[in-house]
């Protein structure tokens, strides 16, 4: 019924307009036909140019071209015109992709994007050669085995930095608070990605850790949560922290699922594109399988996509308590648009998230009820933050006044021995009955009051 509203609505706004510029049906069937001609013939001319220039370069290039690069490379130039999200997949990049949503594939275990025609490091994941390595997000890579990024696409740089296992590969790393240029030498191994890892804290809460949004997530998120009810009992069991820092996204469906494990009911999430078909709503389903208890959601600059759309909708429907810092603001989707045999597949934005109170993540992020930030040894200060989706060039534009004036850094140092863990720290005093001020800045420096904690 709303949806058959709002559109009626929108009819009728279009009818007032065209009656005000044009005075007859014939007149504005004669204008519309004009601007579609017009629109035609500048299409036609735009790819008449193309084919002029294909034809030329085959013809007059010094050295005889591939046809297909040719092609593929006019394809790439198109596509990165859009935005820095939308991007055309090969034949061998659309497998290597479905290799990475399933969990396993051989390489590195970095989530990176393009910035400035380099790559830079979002995260590395938990537990890889890329993470052992000392890779850290904010690290640019430059070269690979010697060959410059500069001019290559994003999955051409991401396909070489993949591999066989137990191969080595070279790259070479700029930091801003290094003197010259990194070198490291990394040996690719099977990416396992384990994405949810978890422990009893305490006796008396559950903390779980879910590093990535792949298809094992959900599975991994449900064992965590019956696997810490077998080793805490119900009534001491205060709560559960879902730690989301760090964590670059991954499938739609599964932070739908992941919401709906958290959750009993309601909407976790929307999208809105040009297309109608492009606007939907997805609800959480399956019930809650914490059975209400208190839940706290940490996140932080290199929360992303997936990780927000689960932490936007435990917010809204006051189901969490987020704790950290501002997350990346990716907020777009991309529909996979598989191209044919043997034409790989295009990953094209057709639509924005918008979470249940219809709050635009995209360029925004998601604010945190409490900000902690960490102490960050002097060695890492020059790369504790992460600049987020707005300061990627090119990026689509979030929904909403708060955009203006808007800082594009946000905190993403997570300190690796968690007794220095302050948002950890808050979160597990939030759990057992302390809640620190909702304007802190440091978790341990304002005053906390008391709360009963339910059961």
């Amino acid at each position: 019924m709303m949806r058959k509203n709002v559109g009626f609505f929108l009819g009728s706004v279009a009818g007032a307009c065209l009656t005000l510029l044009v005075t007859s049906p014939q007149g504005a069937h004669l204008v519309n036909a004009a601007k579609a001609a017009a629109r035609s013939d500048n299409t036609y001319s735009q790819l008449n140019l193309f084919g002029e220039v294909f034809e030329k370069v085959k013809s007059d290039y010094v050295e005889k071209p591939d046809d297909a690069k040719l092609v593929e490379g006019a394809i790439n130039g198109m596509i990165s015109s859009l935005d820095p999200h939308s991007r055309y997949m090969n034949e061998k990049g659309w497998a290597e992709m479905q290799e990475t949503t399933h969990g396993e594939f051989g390489g590195l275990g970095i989530e990176v994007t393009m910035e400035d025609g380099l790559i830079k490091v979002v995260a590395p994941i938990d537990d890889t050669p890329a993470s052992r390595a000392g890779i850290m997000s904010g690290d640019v890579i430059t070269a690979i085995d010697d060959e410059q990024i500069q001019g290559m696409t994003l999955d051409q740089a991401v396909n070489k930095m993949k591999g066989t296992p137990d191969s080595s590969i070279r790259l070479k790393i700029i930091r801003k608070d290094a003197d010259k240029p990194i070198d490291l030498a990394i040996v690719r191994e099977i990416i396992r990605v384990r994405p949810v890892k978890y422990h009893a804290e305490g006796g008396d809460i559950g903390y779980i850790r879910v590093s990535s949004f792949n298809e094992q997530t959900t599975e991994g998120l449900r064992k965590a949560i019956s696997d810490i009810q077998k080793q805490i009992p119900q009534d001491k069991l205060v709560g559960y922290v879902i730690d989301l820092r760090n964590n670059p996204g991954g499938l739609l469906d599964q932070a739908v699922s992941v919401t709906s494990t958290l959750m009993q009911r309601g909407e976790v999430v929307s999208t809105r594109g040009r297309l109608p078909e492009e606007t939907q709503r997805f609800t959480a389903h399956g019930g809650d399988m914490t059975k209400g208890k208190p839940l706290v959601v940490l996140i932080n600059g290199g929360s992303a996509s997936a990780s927000e759309i689960v932490a936007g909708a435990l917010h809204d429907h006051k189901r969490a308590t987020l704790i950290g810092t501002r997350s990346f603001g990716k907020g777009s989707v991309q529909t996979i648009i598989p191209l044919g045999p043997g034409n790989g597949a295009l990953a094209l934005t057709t639509a924005r998230y918008f979470t249940p109170s219809g709050h635009s993540i995209q360029a925004l992020g998601i604010k945190p009820d409490v900000e902690v930030l960490q102490d960050v040894p002097d060695e890492f200060k020059t790369r504790a933050e992460i600049k987020g989706e707005i300061s990627m060039p090119g990026h689509l534009l979030g929904e909403g006044p708060e955009q203006a004036g808007l800082s594009a850094g946000s905190q993403s140092y997570v300190p690796p021995d968690e007794k220095n863990d302050k948002a950890l720290a808050a979160a597990f005093k939030q759990l057992r009955g302390v809640t620190v001020n909702a304007d802190a800045k440091n978790a341990d420096s304002k005053t906390v009051q008391k709360r009963p904690v339910p059961n």
